[in-house]
């Protein structure tokens, strides 16, 4: 038992657990590791997504809730209906993802409950203290959400997990976007997943920059229920979150920083899952080669082009849906999920950029060329 005075000293801290610092913790071997984490599995609990290859699904089978190879995108004049054969888009448990992970690390002890305080750099290392203990780390990865700028883009949604009174008529197809909803405050839809013909995960989500009142995304939901005639019979449970869709600010920039805060949030769709599992993955292998440096997970050209949509699209707020509508129709199946991944190749953003309003696009790559972002 190590009494408060005396420094533990390990090779590699993780600041905050969450799927990037977990993932790295259940992938690293050979380097003495610990991992502070202030939060319960619980309290980390949400509904986490992603498209999802067949070696993917096996890996994540502890905490999946559901998995469908058919989605549609939807407004008051059209309908986009993709079926996949490559790829099947998830629902996760983030609290059984977490707690599976948690059963993976190689030693019990790896896991500390709490939070990391009083950071000194020293030489290439640093000092610090968790739960009264003080420890030295030879390195610092740091996966606790970064900060995002008030008036940044993001995406922020309030959801409803439900069961409802009647079934309804299909539940092997995810909405994604569901439009024919109140369009005046920036780009929103409904979100909505079967987990059965009666259990549903139901999301009112916008891409703006500013947030809005709790009770104006319920309301929205409530709206959308009525307007189908789907009764709810019981609400399980709510959940809130905001996502970036712009550059972002670490906590602490002296650390080296992974997960959203490392880059690995799609700009253009927010999607992060696969993008963290991936740069996990390959930080883990270069750990064991002696590199500890931290790899962009996307490149600068992705970068721009996500930047150039994102412009257009907060540029042109009435033409929000039929951007995504046009994405989406451009797009089979498979390159949809490539491209919501940030996979996809360069066919497919040509037809990305020949499906928008071409004026729009253009505006906003020459701005994104003289930003300075």
């Amino acid at each position: 038992m190590s009494s408060p005075d005396e420094i533990i000293d390990i090779d590699i801290a993780i600041i905050g657990g969450g799927s990037a610092g977990m993932a790295l913790a259940t992938k690293i071997d050979g380097v003495s590791t610990k991992i502070f984490e202030p939060k319960t599995v619980a309290e980390r609990d949400c509904s986490w997504a992603l498209w999802a290859h067949p070696s993917q699904l096996n890996e994540l089978r502890p905490a999946i809730r559901g998995s469908w190879d058919q989605w549609r995108l939807i407004d008051y004049d059209s309908e986009v209906f993709h079926h996949s054969h490559a790829y099947r888009y998830t629902s996760l448990s983030a609290a059984k993802y977490l707690q599976h992970c948690e059963t993976m690390l190689k030693k019990p002890d790896m896991m500390v409950r709490a939070s990391v305080k009083n950071i000194f750099f020293e030489g290439g290392g640093a000092r610090f203290s968790a739960n009264g203990q003080n420890y030295c780390a030879q390195t610092i990865y740091d996966s606790r959400p970064p900060v995002s700028k008030s008036d940044s883009l993001r995406q922020h949604f309030m959801g409803w997990e439900v069961m409802l009174k009647e079934p309804i008529d299909d539940a092997s197809v995810v909405t994604l976007m569901d439009f024919r909803v109140d369009q005046s405050r920036g780009l929103h839809f409904i979100y909505v997943l079967p987990y059965s013909d009666r259990h549903l995960l139901i999301e009112s989500t916008m891409i703006s920059a500013q947030l809005e009142d709790k009770d104006w995304y319920r309301d929205a939901i409530k709206k959308w229920l009525t307007d189908r005639k789907l009764e709810v019979e019981s609400q399980l449970s709510e959940e809130y979150g905001v996502i970036p869709m712009d550059t972002v600010e670490p906590q602490n920039s002296k650390v080296n920083n992974i997960g959203a805060a490392g880059g690995a949030v799609r700009l253009s769709s927010g999607y992060a899952f696969s993008t963290i599992q991936a740069q996990m993955s390959l930080l883990a292998a270069s750990i064991t080669q002696g590199d500890r440096e931290v790899e962009r997970p996307f490149s600068k050209g992705l970068m721009f082009l996500d930047k150039v949509f994102n412009r257009a699209l907060s540029a042109q707020v009435d033409q929000g849906v039929s951007l995504f509508m046009a994405t989406a129709k451009a797009l089979n199946a498979d390159q949809f999920s490539q491209f919501m991944l940030g996979k996809a190749g360069l066919v497919a953003w040509a037809r990305v950029i020949l499906a928008m309003p071409k004026w729009a696009f253009i505006k906003s790559a020459l701005r994104q060329l003289f930003s300075h972002d």
